[in-house]
């Protein structure tokens, strides 16, 4: 891990690292996204995706010709869909491999800059963003709390900010709870695996358990038995592209953290979030907050 000097969050107590970044993680992102650029799911599987990380943004909110920047935007896959809705949007990661899919995703979108940096190492002026967002990338980073607030330094006073970080399974029974320890262990041994075996144990898991215990989910759904509580009911109308993909992002990648609903809402706060707001449907937690407008920063 690469880390250089810290400084203070004004206010909070909160330590921002100027780097902030697992370049071994960094590095699996990049791999991921180039054998997943998902250039080829449906342009429905998309709108729908979209649609469930998106589900509480404040787009009516936004001014006509809104700067925003997407922290970690991976393959692009949000942007292509935000982008037509905003003046401009930056789009940031610390992985160039995983940027280079993003530039190939989105040519032609006029409007995306591509920012190569890490969330604590970002070239974006303080307060100069109309809205943000970060989804699924922020507990991949060695402190979450730093890298949150070195996001929320480049909002405007007001500005919203929608984030979606792994959630701790509270709202889960325990056998639940049980079995995702026991994936969670199994976890950090293929983690640490080189890349190509690291990429094939995921995709024997996206065969052998994503992809039946998803598809008993949505048989489940389909005879009205409520499917809340079986494992990977998420993907249960999802291709197997996103299982694939989602074994390699999930059994892949060596370093996350998680968080219960009042712990995100409390770092939200922390670094100078108001109005938080949750999305109480899965994917498990998406917020928005708003840039304290009080905020001296």
């Amino acid at each position: 891990m690469t880390s250089r000097h810290k400084e203070t969050y004004s206010g909070v107590g909160v330590r921002l690292d100027s780097i902030n970044v697992d370049d071994r993680v960094a590095a699996g992102f990049g791999d991921e996204w180039s054998r997943f650029d998902q250039s080829t799911l449906s342009a429905t599987t998309q709108a729908e995706m979209f649609a469930s990380y998106f589900a509480n943004f404040p787009w009516s909110g936004l001014a006509t010709g809104a700067v925003g920047a997407d922290f970690g935007c991976g393959s692009g896959r949000w942007a292509l869909r935000v982008a037509p809705r905003v003046g401009k949007l930056y789009c940031v990661d610390a992985s160039p491999q995983a940027l280079e899919v993003a530039r190939r995703n989105l040519r032609g979108v006029e409007n995306c800059e591509f920012i190569c940096a890490s969330v604590g190492n970002m070239p974006i002026a303080p307060k100069s963003l109309d809205f943000g967002y970060s989804l699924g990338v922020l507990h991949h980073i060695p402190d979450t709390a730093a890298g949150l607030a070195s996001c929320v330094r480049t909002l405007k006073p007001g500005a919203p900010f929608l984030l979606y970080l792994y959630y701790r399974m509270e709202n889960r029974p325990i056998w639940y709870r049980g079995l995702w320890s026991l994936t969670n262990a199994l976890r950090g041994l293929i983690s640490r695996l080189p890349k190509f075996p690291r990429y094939v144990a995921s995709q024997m898991i996206a065969s052998l358990v994503y992809w039946p215990l998803a598809r008993a989910a949505g048989l489940a759904a389909s005879l009205g038995i409520e499917n809340r509580n079986f494992p990977l009911s998420f993907y249960a109308d999802k291709p197997f592209y996103v299982m694939r993909t989602d074994a390699l992002d999930r059994f892949g990648t060596r370093l996350e953290h998680r968080f219960s609903r009042p712990q995100m809402d409390a770092l939200m706060r922390a670094v100078g979030l108001t109005n938080v707001s949750f999305n109480d449907q899965p994917p498990f937690w998406c917020a928005v907050g708003y840039r304290d407008t009080a905020c001296a920063e």
